[in-house]
């Protein structure tokens, strides 16, 4: 019998006025790179979230809507596969408000309904066509891909972040004993021309950096307990941060931790397909239409012409899926 898989997926409506009054309280009134107004605004793509989970993934046992507390108009509350989870609900009152999704995803294993397998979303990730249980879980293990990657440092990027998790990440593990532990899954035909990667981080003895696709992640939960047991101080630290700073963790962490493990079973690199809007709208479009990858996520930036590209994209949604789902009223 498969064990029950959950989704977890995190919203914020920009458009609140409120929200936005109590944001510009806490936050400082230069904006830093890693906390822009573009990261916070609503896109409108929720309704087809929902309908292609309903259309592609109806198995998924329960649905974890993650928010500060507004909720879309749309949206039916009292949909049995759907379980509205408040900030205040599970995230320690002495870090709230919180602006920061390091801390919102950081807290997920809070969620006492939660279960043990889950599938962490952003709300710009969207499950493109139909997958099984298997897409994402196999033999009670999430599927990932295993790839050793070094850190490219970039301005505007959450690179610092990630560095601090392969910080960590280097006090508990080591590449070489992580290949010969879990030589085939990282040696993986699956992951097509990334396993070069593999081969070329051979000669050193440190974790370099890990390579990340920005598509859905398939969780432990108690990957979550066990990362928080062994590292409370910057967990909690982080948690404090009311806004996403250099010196945060991210819940990338608990990933690289589940791959270091070797709790993970190797899927297709080409499963999904991380896109930003800005120069890729046509690529977008194409792929919402004609299924090409399982999994998208489309991701804010500096775009030209917000109203134009979001206007792109939710009338290729609508041709898509263009019956609303159950859990719309």
């Amino acid at each position: 019998m498969t064990a029950k898989i959950d989704f977890v997926v995190t919203w914020v409506d920009g458009n609140d006025i409120e929200w936005q009054k109590e944001k510009e309280h806490w936050q400082d009134k230069k904006e830093d790179i890693l906390n822009t107004s573009d990261r916070f605004r609503d896109w409108e793509f929720m309704p087809y979230w929902f309908r292609a989970i309903e259309k592609n993934t109806p198995w998924v046992n329960k649905i974890f809507f993650i928010t500060q507390g507004h909720i879309p108009d749309w949206l039916d509350t009292k949909h049995p596969k759907l379980s509205i989870v408040r900030h205040s609900d599970y995230i320690p009152n002495e870090y709230l408000p919180t602006f920061n999704s390091n801390v919102i995803e950081l807290n997920l294993h809070r969620i006492k309904e939660l279960s043990e397998n889950f599938v962490l979303f952003n709300d710009d990730m969207f499950v493109n066509k139909k997958m099984g249980e298997t897409a994402f879980f196999e033999n009670n293990l999430p599927k990932d891909i295993g790839v050793l990657s070094p850190l490219v440092p970039s301005r505007g990027t959450i690179t610092s972040i990630v560095l601090n998790n392969v910080e960590i990440i280097n006090d508990y593990f080591e590449a070489r004993e992580l290949i010969k532990n879990n030589f085939f899954k990282i040696f993986n035909l699956k992951y097509g021309k990334h396993i070069i990667k593999n081969i070329c981080i051979l000669p050193w003895k440190n974790i370099l950096g890990f390579y990340d696709s920005h598509i859905p992640i398939s969780y432990k939960k108690s990957i979550f307990n066990k990362v928080w047991e062994k590292e409370p101080e910057i967990l909690y630290a982080t948690s404090a941060n009311k806004f996403r700073t250099k010196e945060d963790v991210n819940h990338w962490l608990m990933r690289y931790w589940q791959i270091c493990e070797g709790n993970f079973v190797p899927k297709m690199e080409k499963s999904g397909k991380y896109y930003n809007i800005s120069d890729k709208l046509d690529n977008i479009v194409q792929d919402i239409l004609f299924e090409k990858h399982g999994l998208i996520c489309l991701n804010d930036g500096k775009i030209k012409d917000f109203q134009k590209s979001k206007k792109t994209i939710l009338n290729a949604f609508q041709t898509r899926y263009p019956e609303k789902s159950s859990f719309e009223k």
